[in-house]
């Protein structure tokens, strides 16, 4: 069987306000992935945070795309580049998506794929809170961006948006 070559990982927990966005965001792009042919190349993953076993998720992967709510990313969202990283959430729960990469390099003693982090801007994680507002429009402007990433896949264009730090694929970064 053979692997989509991009994995879209989304973690964060529907019963807690805006930390829904990572899946929330799937859930869309799973309706509109419909759509698209080109798409079928693209798995999605959702979870309630990352642990260890996502490294093997990753195993055979082209590009790989984090998504989770922030509180301390701007709004509406942030787009960049990680590198595998042994940081402070290096346990057995609750990685960084820096953590995983690192946990997948030290398991497979091989540089991780390419790897992007997208955070979208939240400001309500109490339990049994509802989406925000302004995490509602937030979301509606990633999947937008998603969208966009989507039909380019490839880790040159990727890269070239996260060090500019644009939030639309346009003629200056492709």
């Amino acid at each position: 069987m053979k692997v989509p070559g991009l994995l879209i990982l989304a973690v964060g927990n529907l019963s807690r306000g805006d930390d829904a966005l990572g899946p929330l965001l799937l859930e869309r792009l799973a309706t509109v992935r419909e759509q698209y042919d080109d798409w079928q190349d693209v798995d999605l993953l959702t979870d309630f945070q990352l642990q260890i076993e996502h490294a093997v998720d990753l195993e055979n992967r082209a590009l790989a795309l984090f998504v989770d709510a922030s509180v301390s990313c701007p709004p509406p969202f942030q787009f960049s580049r990680i590198q595998p990283v042994r940081d402070t959430s290096y346990t057995s729960h609750a990685l960084s998506p820096a953590a995983v990469l690192y946990v997948y390099q030290q398991i497979n003693h091989a540089a991780p794929p390419p790897a992007f982090q997208l955070a979208l801007r939240g400001e309500r994680f109490d339990l049994g809170e509802s989406l925000s507002v302004a995490a509602e429009a937030n979301l509606a402007l990633a999947l937008d961006f998603v969208t966009q990433l989507l039909t380019r896949q490839e880790t040159e264009a990727w890269e070239r948006l996260a060090v500019l730090g644009k939030s639309r694929l346009d003629e200056t970064v492709l």
